[in-house]
């Protein structure tokens, strides 16, 4: 497996982005790595989950922080639209101030968790508040890290399951790359009704796609992050408002908020949020596979275009006939919008690092003086 970072990674390490870059860049071999390790991780999980996504008064829940909670929201609506289970994303931050909204004593649940370290206060903190509050509560664990809280409490416990991923994909980086893409794919993996070796199929062509847009995009990328743009407007609807959100907190992230970065949706966008468009503004449209959805962004595309406000306005997406090609469009396998969505971030993640070399920060650490931490630090867990 060729985990190589991106082919000036001598400059990245001068830059103090090595670590980044080289985590960009390993998706695709970690994608397929990671199609292996579920086929070996299977029986195991699909024991544990048994028939629980076939009753209707299954709750689950989809949880993390953060971008781990962006993973949530990309993949609770499609997995919901599959079974007669109740399915939702929310986030921990949310579940921990308000869990009467969330949770019911003698419901079912199965909470599933996504973490990179597995050790925010937030993540263990959810676990512990789920067996507290509700009678038959199960935890799968999807993480990066198997030293990490989540992984150690889960051993030898039955009403938990804990899915590793490829070890590599535990980001030495600030920033969340191949983790959140990883993690991502798994659930989607794990919970997709279609037969398994079609589950596995999709991460190979996938990763196939990714490598081809990584070779297409690394240059363009770069010469985009060198236009003096300090605000960024990612724009995408239904699951990928999620990656809009993603695509944002990564510039926010990486340029240590110099950079002002905001998401929303194509038709959102023009209720107000259209106000802060100016010639210092990059508008990014992450295009859908659906039809109907293109049709309203290549509406609002034609229209920023027209009206000329924005620095620049592209897109990014699969290719398709309908308005026109994307500026940076990939031939796509004929999948949802929730399997495509971490191809698409992966232009996210390279304009987001280049972006911050070019303000001169180091993109492995852009907050040397310790304000946002690797693994969130100074929450203060309290109890109803």
């Amino acid at each position: 497996m060729d985990l190589t970072p991106l082919p000036d990674s001598s400059a990245w390490q001068r830059l103090g982005g090595a670590d980044t870059a080289a985590e960009i860049a390993q998706q695709p071999a970690l994608w397929n790595r990671l199609a292996e390790e579920l086929a070996q991780a299977r029986e195991r999980v699909q024991a544990f989950l048994g028939d629980c996504l076939k009753d209707p008064n299954q709750r689950v829940l989809f949880t993390g922080a953060g971008s781990s909670g962006f993973i949530a929201d990309l993949v609770a609506d499609r997995i919901n639209s599959q079974w007669p289970a109740d399915v939702r994303a929310v986030h921990t931050t949310s579940l921990l101030t308000h869990p009467a909204l969330y949770l019911q004593r003698d419901r079912p649940t199965l909470l599933v968790s996504f973490a990179r370290s597995g050790s925010s206060p937030e993540s263990v903190a959810a676990v512990e508040l789920l067996r507290a509050e509700v009678e038959h509560a199960r935890f799968l664990d999807i993480t990066c890290n198997p030293e990490g809280e989540l992984a150690r409490r889960g051993v030898g416990r039955e009403d938990t399951c804990t899915l590793l991923m490829p070890a590599a994909s535990c980001d030495r980086a600030f920033a969340m790359t191949s983790s959140l893409s990883c993690m991502l794919l798994a659930a989607l993996s794990v919970f997709d009704a279609a037969p398994w070796p079609q589950r596995s199929e999709r991460l190979q062509r996938l990763a196939g796609l990714a490598q081809e847009g990584l070779a297409q995009w690394d240059a363009a990328a770069a010469a985009l992050a060198q236009r003096p743009f300090d605000r960024v407007i990612y724009l995408a609807s239904g699951p990928l408002e999620a990656l809009a959100r993603e695509a944002a907190l990564k510039v926010l992230e990486l340029t240590a908020g110099q950079v002002l970065a905001l998401a929303n949706t194509p038709l959102g966008f023009r209720h107000g949020p259209k106000s802060t468009l100016d010639r210092d503004t990059l508008v990014v449209v992450m295009r859908s596979a659906d039809a109907l959805a293109r049709r309203y962004e290549q509406d609002l595309l034609d229209e920023l275009r027209r009206d000329g406000v924005a620095g620049q306005v592209l897109a990014i997406g699969p290719h398709s006939d309908i308005g026109g090609g994307d500026d940076y469009s990939l031939r796509a396998p004929p999948l949802d919008d929730t399997w495509l969505a971490p191809v698409w971030l992966i232009f996210a993640q390279l304009y987001a690092l280049q972006r911050s070399a070019a303000l001169g920060l180091t993109p492995d650490n852009p907050f040397p003086d310790g304000t946002v931490n690797r693994v969130v630090q100074g929450v203060t867990i309290h109890h109803g």
